[in-house]
């Protein structure tokens, strides 16, 4: 963690909060600074729930800028203001880099609630030495509460960077299970595999074979591997798809760099969205925010 990324916190705080919250926060910094002992630690991360709401944070432009200069990849526009009140607080610590801090920010998670736990797990990608918690981090994979699992799955920085190939397959797998937003995976353009590929094949054929619908985001996770069974799937799914459907698969296929497929599909499609996602897919707009507006129109859905 940088200064900058210290003082960003604070910016960002400052002007969203109350005046009673203003002072909690400005007091609670100086005394964890000063090397507030655990327990009163602990306590100040479950108060602040008094002195701020899950509202959204509502980011401009250049806050995100900010954001994303001072931590690579850091997207906080989904975070709500208690949590950014949280991970300040977890910041202000003087021994980030320390064991005491590793011990102490370890048994946070004994004792918290739902909304600390998500907090804690936002904090990961902003600590030094982040590598650390990489057995913690799986741990936020693991949960059973979506809201846990997406604190850390969606708009983290924190997977793509640390996790193994095994682990960051089995977060984007269960991502498309629970049905949220691949694009909101950071990295995931950069970590498609073949084995990823397989995965995400295997999983549509399961679902193909069960009536079940295969999610718009599973063409998110293809690559140019395995190319015959994404184009089986393809031709499986096109004649019932809706135009929604057919730009995802249209855009998955130019992942897999099927383009030869997407060209015969253009010759015959009228919809004025799909065409759209055509002429995106063979200009090379594929990557997983384009994917969202051009598929859903809605990439900043919130959870």
């Amino acid at each position: 963690m940088t200064d900058q990324t210290i003082i960003l916190l604070a910016q960002l705080l400052e002007p969203r909060l109350s005046d009673a919250a203003l002072d909690f926060w400005q007091k609670s910094q100086r005394e964890i600074a000063a090397g507030a002992e655990h327990s009163r630690f602990s306590a100040l991360i479950s108060m602040a729930s008094r002195h701020a709401k899950r509202v959204p944070l509502t980011l401009s432009e250049p806050e995100l800028a900010a954001c994303k200069n001072a931590a690579p990849d850091w997207a906080p526009q989904h975070w709500n203001l208690l949590e950014l009140l949280r991970v300040a607080l977890i910041c202000a610590r003087n021994d980030l880099t320390e064991p005491s801090f590793t011990e102490s920010f370890e048994s946070l998670f004994v004792y918290a609630d739902e909304g600390e736990t998500c907090a804690l797990y936002r904090a990961l990608a902003l600590l030094p030495a982040a590598e650390r918690f990489v057995w913690r981090a799986g741990e936020g994979c693991r949960s059973n509460m979506v809201s846990v699992f997406s604190a850390m799955a969606l708009d983290n920085p924190y997977p793509v960077k640390h996790f193994d190939a095994t682990g960051w397959n089995q977060l984007v797998i269960k991502a498309l299970f629970l049905e949220l937003p691949l694009h909101r995976v950071i990295g995931l353009d950069e970590r498609r595999s073949a084995e990823l590929t397989r995965i995400a094949l295997d999983l549509a054929d399961e679902r193909a074979s069960a009536g079940r619908v295969i999610s718009h985001d599973l063409w998110l996770c293809l690559e140019s591997s395995h190319a015959e069974r994404s184009r089986a799937l393809a031709e499986c799914l096109w004649p019932t798809a809706d135009a929604s459907s057919r730009s995802a698969i249209v855009l998955g296929l130019a992942r897999a760099e099927q383009y030869t497929a997407v060209q015969q599909l253009a010759e015959t499609e009228s919809d004025i969205q799909v065409a759209h996602a055509i002429d995106a897919a063979l200009g090379g707009q594929l990557n997983q925010t384009q994917f969202a507006h051009l598929v859903t129109d809605n990439s900043e859905s919130e959870l």
